[in-house]
């Protein structure tokens, strides 16, 4: 079954279970995966539909939406809002896999930056994106971005 069909299926279980919180989170990915899937239409034809890995980055621009919201109301002072937002996001993780550790991260770094024979700042962009292609979604950028910049002379 495909993360869309997923998510698809989740908010009809919550809709029955008359969660409103949860069938409001469910829909809004819904739209923002369909938004995306009209975004490349145009490109790759009208019955194109999103493949997991697509969806999956979806996902994770969601998710990191959630947690910039949650930082700002943080700093705001907006207790109450920052809370509605970690538990909107504690829904969107389920979709999302489990986060990397920092040790797979940097491992994930260190076999981009041997593959590639990195040997200044300069390739951090190459080893950026090879590292991320190797964490396939489940580590930050800002993570990844630090250990690089710690591993590369």
């Amino acid at each position: 079954m495909s993360l869309k069909q997923r998510i698809l299926d989740e908010v009809k279980i919550a809709m029955k279970a008359q969660q409103p919180q949860r069938v409001g989170v469910l829909r809004m990915l819904k739209a923002k995966i369909l938004e995306a899937e009209v975004a490349q239409r145009e490109a790759k034809g009208l019955d194109y539909q999103l493949e997991d890995t697509e969806t999956l980055r979806v996902i994770g621009q969601y998710a990191k939406q959630r947690r910039e919201s949650i930082e700002s109301y943080r700093k705001g002072g907006r207790t109450e809002l920052a809370a509605q937002e970690e538990a909107e996001l504690k829904i969107v993780e389920e979709f999302l896999p489990q986060a990397a550790s920092d040790d797979q991260v940097r491992a994930a770094v260190q076999a981009a930056i041997a593959e590639l024979g990195a040997t200044s700042k300069k390739e951090m962009g190459a080893v950026m994106k090879a590292a991320l292609a190797k964490l396939q979604g489940s580590a930050d950028g800002k993570l990844v971005n630090r250990h690089v910049m710690e591993l590369l002379p």
